[in-house]
């Protein structure tokens, strides 16, 4: 398939049509004509000249050669069309002035050049649908223009013309706000990378050449070509296109960096460690791009609906048109002119416009903060969520375990224990490790070292016995009463505990906890503000552990002691009565995530998440979630007010032909002011500044971490 950037794309519905008469073509079939991105995609084979007839057929074309820029717009709404309206607009002014000096034939062409600047390309199109027996708003405008000629009534039919072209000129405007809002988030994709050769040498190369384990060189100001490994140097870096976090983030050797993001300041060596179209960056362009042309139910219903109400209007026209003059006395003219009237009101763009600048504008919004959002589907899904469930571990919790509190007996005992653990990769003994490095013991080489299933380490540290693990490894020993209360207390905290003992006494006690995240207990109260009902916790901590923590951040539902199967069924459970969205991190979140509502994962979590999930934060935490739900159920309120504000608007209109009140001027402005008003309100959500909030930790909370 190929892949081609169209100019001049403003009308959804005709954007539907074209998309079905270039299917019609050989090698068409599987075509696509993506509305929301402005794009076109099609089989190598097809006969592009075909292609290209069908596109002009509505004003527009095709942008063939890269890095074209497209800052005009040939359908009804760039430079062009806005010169030609406003040149139209000049002459009909003009109408006024000399009505009075002029013979009425000369009027009437003026009103005819007028008529014809703005209006030449909906009446073409429109006869043509004419022929073909195609009804859209083009057929209904020409049909009315006609018809209003016909009558005489010329200043109104040139009038219609005008603030049509105006219309089609602000729709377009309107959509190519969002569009260009859109393009400048994808924009953030570097196009060149310095790669280091084997010989030392310097290459400019593209980045889609790179592979995983090419070296390459970034100076300071430029962008991280893909995702990879710092190797060399120390910098801070710009994160924000990925994870919409505007703070630095200092580098060193060692750590990990995303494509896309910018480097403040000195050279760093980067070590590739994704080819570009499978890094982080390739990714959520992908994402976001796809996100702009999955329909939601809503605008699915939309379009099936202007599908059958198009030609509906065109019926009720005639009924005006007919039912009056022949069950009452009415006059055939009037009520002629009262017809056309309706088939103006019956215009759909306001209504179709209704659903896509507010999901465009909404996805583009949660994006810049960055929240992937996969599809309107899941925005519009997100904004009637009622209840969030959260994994523990690496999504409430930082999932690193740390010593929080000790109780020491023995002067020995951090020597003991850092001696035992120094060789442990297990997070635990890590998390000791830690602790012990803080008093700058000297430590020893064990002579013995053997692991104990179930219970600990035994070691032998200068030709004595020493152990180190749970309480199984002091069950040799008398507890002192003091000693005890310690460890009854310590456990009630709901600390995971190691114990250092001799064969003789008890050395001391290492309480230890996973850490809650800074966000986590003001994030259920922003949450909840946002119109979340119900937060949940699901965790494989036993039920006296949650509940304490449940207690210190906020959640309003706990279940604990919880299998990674029976956190599915849980989720299922909970579906069946709430709207309910699961958010996790982990390889063992992944079915929880799929059978919820709506998946959301953590962007630094596993790549099974991330693929199953429906949304993605690219945040190594939760603190934009709130504001990723406000701005989702903002897009489902615009919604339903814009598809209010188009039948409303119409149908009073309407209401105005049975006192015979209905003129081509009303009906017009109440098409123009529909469509207009909805464009704005969709904008709105673009408009608005995002919340900021800080995630600086004030008190630092803990809790047992589960096995």
């Amino acid at each position: 398939m190929k892949e081609f950037k169209l100019q001049g794309l403003s009308c959804a519905n005709c954007a539907a049509e074209m998309e079905s008469e270039i299917k019609k073509l050989d090698h068409g079939e599987d075509s696509q004509l993506k509305f929301g991105s402005s794009k076109l995609m099609v089989d190598e084979d097809v006969d592009l000249a075909k292609v290209r007839q069908i596109l002009k057929s509505d004003g527009a074309t095709l942008v063939e050669e890269e890095g074209d820029e497209y800052h005009h717009h040939d359908h009804s709404h760039g430079p062009t069309m806005k010169l030609l309206v406003i040149f139209s607009g000049l002459i009909f002014g003009l109408t006024f002035f000399v009505e009075s000096m002029v013979p009425g034939f000369v009027l009437i062409l003026m009103y005819i050049v007028a008529m014809a600047i703005s209006g030449y390309q909906t009446f073409i199109k429109g006869a043509k649908n004419l022929v073909r027996l195609k009804f859209n708003i083009d057929t209904l405008m020409t049909i009315a223009l006609v018809g209003a000629v016909a009558i005489g009534e010329w200043r109104e039919a040139t009038m219609v013309a005008i603030l049509f072209g105006l219309n089609e000129y602000l729709e377009g405007l309107g959509m190519e706000k969002a569009r260009h809002s859109m393009e400048k988030l994808l924009k953030v994709a570097p196009k060149q990378a310095t790669l280091l050769c084997e010989d030392g040498t310097e290459t400019i190369v593209p980045i889609e050449s790179l592979e995983k384990g090419d070296i390459v060189l970034v100076k300071a100001g430029e962008k991280i070509p893909s995702d990879g490994i710092v190797i060399e140097g120390f910098s801070s870096v710009n994160e924000a296109a990925i994870t919409g976090e505007s703070l630095p983030v200092e580098k060193a050797p060692g750590e990990s960096l995303y494509g896309g993001s910018i480097n403040n300041e000195g050279l760093i060596k980067v070590k590739i460690s994704k080819a570009y179209q499978d890094s982080s960056l390739a990714k959520i362009l992908h994402l976001v791009e796809d996100a702009q042309d999955r329909k939601t139910p809503t605008e699915l219903f939309i379009n099936r609906f202007a599908k059958y109400y198009t030609p509906l209007i065109m019926v009720i026209s005639g009924l005006v048109m007919i039912a009056p003059p022949i069950l009452t006395s009415a006059a055939w003219g009037a009520s002629f002119y009262q017809g056309l009237a309706v088939l103006i009101v019956g215009c759909p763009c306001a209504l179709i416009l209704s659903s896509p600048i507010a999901i465009i504008a909404g996805i583009t919004k949660n994006a810049r903060n960055g929240i992937l959002i996969k599809g309107g589907v899941f925005l519009e899904q997100l904004g009637k969520i009622e209840s969030i469930a959260f994994d523990k571990t690496g999504t409430l919790t930082k999932g690193e375990p740390i010593v929080q509190e000790v109780k020491v007996y023995h002067e020995d005992f951090y020597k003991i224990a850092g001696s035992i653990e120094k060789s442990s990769s297990h997070p635990i003994a890590k998390a000791v490790m830690k602790e012990v490095e803080t008093t700058q013991q000297t430590l020893v080489e064990p002579t013995v070292v053997n692991a104990i299933p179930g219970k600990g380490i035994e070691a032998e540290i200068e030709e004595r016995a020493y152990h180190i693990g749970s309480e199984q490894t002091i069950t040799h020993l008398t507890i002192q009463e003091m000693q005890q209360r310690d460890i009854d207390a310590l456990k009630e905290e709901g600390y995971t505990l190691v114990i250092v003992s001799s064969d003789e006494e008890l050395l001391g006690v290492f309480g230890i906890a996973d850490e809650i995240r800074e966000e986590s207990a003001g994030l259920m109260q922003r949450l909840h503000q946002a119109g979340i009902q119900h937060t949940i916790m699901l965790t494989g901590d036993h039920e006296k552990t949650a509940r304490k923590v449940a207690g210190k951040i906020g959640v309003t539902d706990v279940y604990a002691d919880l299998l990674p199967d029976q956190k599915v069924d849980q989720v299922k459970a909970l579906s069946q009565s709430t709207k309910i969205a699961m958010v996790g991190d982990g390889i063992n979140d992944a079915p929880a995530l799929a059978t919820a509502d709506l998946g959301i994962a953590m962007g630094k979590g596993t790549d099974s998440a991330i693929e199953t999930a429906d949304i993605v934060l690219m945040q190594d935490h939760l603190g934009k979630l709130p504001s990723a739900v406000k701005i989702a159920k903002q897009v489902n309120r615009v919604v339903k007010l814009n598809i209010s504000l188009a039948l409303g608007l119409k149908l009073f209109a309407l209401l105005l032909t049975i006192p015979g009140w209905l003129t081509l001027w009303v009906a017009i402005l109440s098409d123009m002011g529909a469509t207009i008003l909805v464009t704005l309100i969709s904008l709105t959500i673009l408009w608005q500044k995002s919340e900021v909030q800080s995630h600086t930790p004030k008190e630092e909370v803990e809790f047992q971490p589960s096995a």
